[in-house]
C-alpha cells in the first residue's frame, strides 16, 4: 500500500471524497487547501462516454481560456522568409526550418506547442515519431497548420490549450494556477468544458459527460456535479 504523507493527509482532513460540489465549491475548496511552496496547477477532468478507438468518436480541440493559463508557453515555428520573421515578432523562442529540424532530431524539446506554416509539412513530417507520442505534431483542425503565423504563435501564448481525449475516455487540462482568483478559475473552467460538451461527436450514444473532477498539482480530486458543470 502506498505511503500517505503528513502533508496530504492534512490537505485533506474533515474532506468526503464522495461528495459532489458544484464547481463554483470545487474551485473554492480546492484553493483553500492549496498548501504546496508553489504556485499549484488547477486541474480539471472529464470523463466522457466514448471510445476513442474508434476514429469518429475521438474528441478533440482547441479552446482560448479567456484568463489565461498562468503558464509561460514556448513556441517552435516552422517557417521561411517573411513568415518566420512574423513568428520571431510575435514572440515565438524556436524558430527555423531544416535546422530546426535537425535541433529536434538532436534532442531540443524545450518547447510547448509546435506551428508549421503549410509549405513546411513536407520538413515537419520527418519528425513524426518524434512530436507525435508528445502530442505536438502541427495539425490544421487545431490551427498549428496555419499561413498566420503570427496569430497562431499569440493564441498560444496567450491562454489557448489543446485538449483531447486519452484512451481511457479522459480529458485532463489545467485551467489556471491557484493564484489565479476564483472568477476567473470558473469562467476559463466553463470555457473548457462548454468546448468539449460543443465537441460531442455524432457517434456517440447514450451519456456523454459521465463525471467531472477538480484538484490542484498536490491536492486531493473533488467529485463536481455534472449539471453543475455543464450549465
Amino acid at each position: 500500500m502506498a505511503r500517505v504523507s503528513k502533508r496530504y493527509k492534512a490537505v485533506r482532513e474533515g474532506l468526503d471524497l464522495d461528495t459532489e460540489y458544484s464547481l463554483e465549491d470545487a474551485i473554492k475548496e480546492a484553493k483553500a487547501r492549496s498548501k504546496a511552496k508553489f504556485d499549484e496547477t488547477v486541474e480539471l477532468s472529464m470523463n466522457l462516454g466514448v471510445d476513442p478507438r474508434h476514429a469518429d468518436q475521438m474528441v478533440r480541440g482547441v479552446v482560448s481560456l479567456p484568463n489565461g493559463t498562468g503558464k509561460n508557453v514556448r513556441v517552435a515555428v516552422f517557417a521561411r522568409g517573411d513568415k518566420a520573421e512574423e513568428a520571431k515578432a510575435a514572440g515565438a523562442e524556436l524558430v527555423g526550418a531544416e535546422d530546426l529540424m535537425e535541433a529536434i532530431q538532436g534532442g531540443e524539446m524545450n518547447f510547448d506547442r509546435c506551428i508549421a506554416t503549410p509549405d513546411m509539412m513536407a520538413v515537419v513530417g520527418r519528425l513524426g515519431k518524434v512530436l507525435g507520442p508528445r502530442g505536438l505534431m502541427p495539425n490544421p483542425k487545431l490551427g498549428t497548420v496555419t499561413p498566420n503565423v503570427a496569430a497562431a504563435v499569440e493564441a498560444a501564448k496567450g491562454g489557448q490549450v489543446e485538449y483531447r481525449v486519452e484512451k481511457a475516455g479522459i480529458i485532463h487540462v489545467g485551467v489556471g494556477k491557484v493564484s489565479f482568483d476564483e472568477a476567473a478559475l470558473i469562467e476559463n473552467a466553463k470555457a473548457l468544458i462548454s468546448a468539449v460538451v460543443k465537441a460531442r461527436p455524432s457517434a456517440t450514444k447514450g451519456t456523454y459527460v459521465k463525471g467531472v473532477s477538480l484538484c490542484t498539482t498536490m491536492g486531493p480530486g473533488l467529485r463536481v456535479s455534472v449539471s453543475s458543470a455543464t450549465e
